[in-house]
């Protein structure tokens, strides 16, 4: 890490709102959040520049700091912008550095965007649960959004594949199939469907990017029929073998498209790219950077979430049983919480949301004040009642978009392994989710629901619900999503972005302790004890105990003989705050002291809970009462 880096400036473009943040070090060397500013992004009429959003982002940053500097930082207003555009003391690509003037100007300056729309992909294939699987699962993680999945076998004849390729229109087509030395005669079929519907790319008129990672031996004969009138680009095999998955030149690929043929077409963003110190990151793929980099770096396994109006994002980087941690991101973009509120009504029904409402509600009211919300998606709710109205449709959002990413964060299909006799007799359609819920460190919530909500115990309530976390985990929300801030950042400054990461973005909740298994209401469940700490909980109940990690460093977990909190049933499990001089993690070192403290979970794993749930509204009340919340009237 350089020492001559004092001060950064990193924006994110989005599709409605352009964020930039100030990121300086300290009197004690360390690097911290200074201060936040946003503005309208200006892509569209009148204005179509998108660096005029970003200035304005910037210029509100030189007046929150003529007002307002944190303790440990240099007072004053910092001049940022000169002759407009942002002010760098150093240049980019030397290290040749102008002398600094006091306050102004930043040593690097970093930036996302999503405002050209997003990138839009569709993927195609030669097996649908094998190599279409493993491009979705390179073009999720590359940050696109999915419109389709072609597949050889996907029960679509070619006129509807044609037909599908020509009204959808993507921006780039990423095409897979066959291990290295395998079959050519199904790529070779692929690539005359998608010449016959000669799609046209969203903007422009260039020529429609297709990446090429199936079996190396169809290169020429795919190239050929593929034809001149479109743009192939080559990379290595996505499978090359069947227990092989190579999703790193493709993701690159996709990343580098992105930038030629959907950020280039935003007004504006060939003079940000001048601006900036490095390359401009599409923001889905700079937050999936910085969760990856940084369960890699602690060593830890995490899941993360992005819950918007429109789409829910889901991110996990679990240790494979290889030893490696792998890296997913799914979106799915029916599930919000304005725009497409009703989607999720359509998808769960009414009743699997009206199940997690504290008060008696006619189910038909709850359809129409969603109904509502979707035809003004811009309202927030003006009574306790529709709050938690709306964090009930978020559980089901939640859940949902959590369910889609474990059918895809899974092992490679096709891969042989072993089993005992009992998983002989339960064999799916694909292979094991890598999501293990029981060895999951660590949860970061975002997005408007979760980051907004009044009390930050009801955003780690919606998230236990949701998700159902096992064993021993961590609880986090980010408080004012600037991950795709640091998901850049951290790419040419890790330090950098981890230091403020954990110190100004995810706000610590608590640790949430969830033994597996089912008994009673009011049978032993299990203990937990420590310096000042000795709670007993009977199974049906959350508890929540005050925790301070300067008198209480660890705690031990002892569960009753028919539940397991991840030794094994009956077996105890000791807790420790992380020690930041070891470096890494190991599983019994995910205790944290957040804001809400510990909480004792002995709902039971799996929990199910439903509109005819003897006592439901008693039971949710209790959880409300819980964690202190108020209860509606």
């Amino acid at each position: 890490m350089s020492n001559d880096i004092r001060r950064i400036v990193a924006t994110d473009c989005g599709s409605t709102t352009t964020k930039a943040i100030l990121i300086e070090q300290n009197d004690k060397g360390e690097y911290r959040l200074v201060a936040r500013g946003e503005a309208p992004t200006t892509v569209e009429r009148p204005f179509e520049d998108v660096t005029l959003g970003v200035m304005n982002s910037i210029t509100e940053l030189e007046e929150i700091t003529e007002q307002t500097v944190p303790d440990g930082f240099d007072k004053g207003r910092r001049k940022l912008l000169k002759d407009g555009v942002v002010y760098r003391h150093r240049k980019q690509g030397t290290q040749e550095t102008t002398a600094a003037d006091g306050l102004d100007g930043a040593d690097l300056y970093v930036s996302t965007s999503s405002a050209g729309g997003g990138l839009q992909m569709m993927v195609a294939g030669v097996v649908k649960t094998m190599s279409a699987e493993s491009a979705e699962r390179a073009a999720l993680g590359a940050g696109a959004i999915l419109m389709d999945t072609l597949a050889v076998d996907d029960g679509r004849k070619d006129y509807q594949k044609v037909e599908r390729l020509r009204q959808l229109r993507p921006d780039i087509i990423l095409m897979s199939g066959g291990t290295d030395g395998g079959t050519k005669n199904h790529l070779i079929e692929m690539a005359e469907v998608v010449r016959r519907a000669d799609p046209k790319p969203r903007f422009g008129d260039m020529k429609l990017p297709i990446i090429y990672a199936g079996n190396k031996e169809a290169r020429t004969e795919v190239g050929k029929v593929l034809g001149e009138t479109i743009e192939l680009q080559i990379v290595d095999n996505l499978r090359p073998t069947l227990d092989k998955e190579n999703l790193g030149p493709a993701r690159d690929e996709i990343h580098e498209m992105f930038l030629q043929h959907v950020m280039q077409q935003a007004p504006g963003y060939s003079k940000l790219l001048q601006w900036t110190s490095e390359e401009v990151m599409a923001t889905p793929n700079a937050v999936g950077k910085l969760l990856k980099e940084y369960a890699e770096n602690e060593g830890i396994n995490l899941l993360g979430v992005d819950i918007g109006g429109a789409t829910t994002d889901v991110f996990s980087v679990f240790k494979a049983g290889s030893g490696e941690r792998i890296y997913n991101r799914t979106v799915s973009a029916n599930l919000g919480m304005s725009y497409s509120i009703c989607n999720v009504l359509k998808e769960t029904g009414v009743e699997n949301i009206a199940r997690w409402l504290p008060f008696e509600i006619d189910p038909a009211e709850v359809r129409n004040r969603l109904r509502n919300k979707m035809i003004r998606p811009t309202t927030i709710p003006q009574t306790y009642e529709d709050l938690l109205i709306e964090h009930a449709v978020s559980r089901e959002a939640l859940r949902l978009a959590f369910l889609h990413h474990k059918s895809l964060a899974r092992d490679l299909v096709g891969n042989q392994q072993q089993r005992d006799i009992g998983q002989i007799f339960n064999q799916g359609g694909g292979g094991d989710t890598l999501v293990n819920m029981m060895a999951l460190d660590m949860v970061i919530g975002s997005g408007g629901v979760l980051s907004h909500a009044p009390k930050r115990a009801q955003s780690a309530l919606m998230m236990m619900d949701a998700y159902l976390p096992e064993g021993i985990t961590m609880l986090t929300v980010d408080s004012i999503f600037m991950m795709p801030h640091l998901g850049v950042l951290s790419e040419h400054l890790y330090e950098a972005a981890k230091e403020v990461f954990e110190r100004d973005c995810i706000v610590k909740i608590g640790t949430c302790i969830a033994p597996v298994g089912i008994a009673k209401d009011g049978e032993a469940c299990v203990t937990v004890r420590g310096n000042g700490i000795n709670e007993s909980v009977p199974f049906g109940q959350i508890r929540v105990v005050p925790f301070s990690a300067a008198s209480t460093p660890e705690v031990t977990v002892e569960p009753a003989k028919n539940f397991d909190v991840g030794a094994g049933k009956g077996k105890s499990v000791t807790a420790k705050l992380f020690d930041r001089s070891k470096g890494r993690r190991d599983h019994t070192t995910n205790l944290t002291d957040g804001l809400v403290g510990l909480i004792i979970d002995t709902r039971g794993r799996p929990f199910t809970l439903d509109l005819n749930t003897p006592n439901r509204i008693q039971k949710l009340r209790s959880y409300l009462e819980a964690f202190g919340l108020p209860l509606p009237k």
